[in-house]
């Protein structure tokens, strides 16, 4: 078998065959057929790291993916979370809904969201054409939106969140499946950080967008104006993605008139020659993936931070009311969200920046946690309006930073076998995503303006999560290891 040092030696050199490895490696690939470990060191043989082709390969793939799938984010969490806005704007007084029933439409949409989180991705990696099947995912759910503006009693909202959250399901992880085609893993990280700034962004958009939508269109033509944001937002998202389907790449062996037949041979070589740890081996069964990520006791530290973090951001879903309660009305209520927001954009762009360029994850996600920690502490001691708001602002943007921080961490400590990490990633992934199962339930209306029952709840679980990550490495040495029978088979491979 090819080894990785020869392949680097005879880089170099000029190989006839390599040309012909890769055309062949791309035919199999473009019709489903496996590719040997030979083949494709093979045809990593093409790949020289930092030619000027090269880079054209990756502007172009920037260009067409990055802007494209980072406004369907922003479009996939405004549709998610306009109903906190509509709910401000009367959706609960005219449908006659209680808190419970509110809290109850947070936690329905993480439950099935969770559920069908992997078998979307399933489908997307036997689909050809991601660049349908994403735009197709975002029609459907952006139909639903607009049914939404239609809706007359509780159960219409219930059966609409949970349809939403099965649609929603596959495109963030569908969105990171097609980045690691495209993507070498040291390309991928500072790009998926950029598409959390999503979350944030379409925070303050949905709050600029919902305010000048229920105060110009409220009444008109006997309709709510949170009617009428469902109903815009879902046509927005309709119209984009019929627009995203002409501009989206699909996988770089399938054949395309955005990229050339060298192009794309490029592409599939310097991810063959990227995986190369993957192909060289047996990999692990998805049974066996499983169980060697569950047999990790690392998994439960991070999979325990997560899960308290998460938890801690469910009040995104009730600013808007929680802005009510400070004083804040009408279209004010509306606006107000926007700096939140900002801030929470500013600290995501900026400090997993400076992570990546310190190699640092642990201290900076102690760093975002005490912020939130501080925050909500403030937020519930202080009974000024005007510092409770400037630390709201503090305690989103602590929390929001240490999202892509703690994932990324994750996957670098538990980062062999592959299989195994990607495994580690889902798991943390989806029990964050659970902890909005209770934590919509923390924040009744009935305990405006100070919202104690809240702050003071986030206020452990932060606690928990910051000291959980202050001694995760300290406790990663001193846990007993449990590796599977599959990966210390892997090791004597290797």
């Amino acid at each position: 078998m090819t080894d990785q040092s020869s392949v680097k030696k005879d880089a170099t050199m000029v190989h006839p065959t390599s040309d012909i490895a890769s055309g062949e490696i791309l035919t199999k690939l473009a019709t489903g057929q496996s590719v040997l470990a030979d083949e494709a060191a093979l045809a990593a043989l093409d790949y020289q790291p930092g030619s000027a082709l090269e880079k054209k390969l990756v502007r172009k793939a920037d260009i067409l993916l990055i802007p494209t799938l980072w406004l369907m984010c922003v479009l996939c969490f405004m549709d998610r979370s306009n109903i906190g806005n509509a709910n401000a704007a009367g959706m609960g007084k005219d449908l006659g809904l209680s808190d419970t029933d509110y809290s109850m439409l947070i936690t329905v949409f993480f439950i099935a969201y969770c559920i069908w989180e992997i078998p979307s991705n399933v489908i997307l990696a036997r689909c050809p054409r991601p660049s349908l099947y994403l735009p197709g995912l975002m029609i459907v759910w952006g139909a639903i939106v607009c049914a939404m503006s239609t809706m007359e009693t509780y159960g219409h909202v219930l059966v609409c969140r949970v349809f939403l959250a099965i649609i929603e399901a596959g495109f963030p992880p569908g969105v990171l499946y097609i980045m690691t085609t495209w993507y070498k893993k040291s390309e991928i990280g500072k790009r998926w950080c950029l598409f959390y700034t999503a979350i944030c962004f379409s925070g303050a958009a949905s709050g600029l967008i919902s305010g000048a939508v229920i105060s110009g269109l409220e009444g008109v033509n006997g309709r709510r104006g949170w009617r009428w944001l469902f109903l815009i937002e879902g046509i927005v998202t309709i119209a984009f993605a019929i627009f995203a389907a002409c501009i989206l790449p699909d996988y770089p062996h399938t054949p395309s008139r955005r990229f050339s037949e060298e192009e794309r041979r490029l592409a599939v070589a310097r991810i063959l020659h990227d995986r190369a740890e993957v192909v060289k081996r047996r990999k692990l069964t998805p049974f066996q993936s499983v169980k060697a990520a569950l047999s990790d006791l690392r998994l439960y530290l991070f999979a325990g931070v997560f899960i308290l973090q998460n938890g801690s951001t469910t009040v995104s879903y009730f600013i808007p009311t929680v802005l009510a309660s400070m004083g804040y009305k009408g279209t004010a209520q509306q606006w107000m969200t926007v700096p939140i927001w900002a801030v929470g954009v500013t600290f995501l762009l900026v400090f997993p920046y400076v992570s990546d360029r310190t190699g640092n994850r642990q201290w900076f996600v102690v760093g975002g946690l005490t912020t939130g920690l501080i925050s909500a502490i403030i937020c519930v001691s202080v009974h000024a309006n005007v510092v409770r708001y400037v630390f709201l602002c503090f305690y989103i943007a602590g929390l929001y930073m240490t999202y892509p921080l703690v994932l990324t961490w994750a996957s670098e400590t538990i980062n062999q076998p592959a299989e195994k990490r990607a495994v580690v990633i889902a798991f943390v992934n989806s029990a964050g995503s659970l902890s909005s199962t209770y934590g919509g339930y923390i924040w009744p209306s009935t305990d405006a303006p100070e919202y104690k029952t809240g702050f003071i709840t986030v206020s452990i679980f932060i606690g928990l999560a910051l000291t959980i990550a202050i001694f995760l490495p300290w406790l990663s040495r001193r846990l007993p290891k449990f590796t599977t029978k599959a990966e210390r088979e892997l090791e004597l491979e290797d």
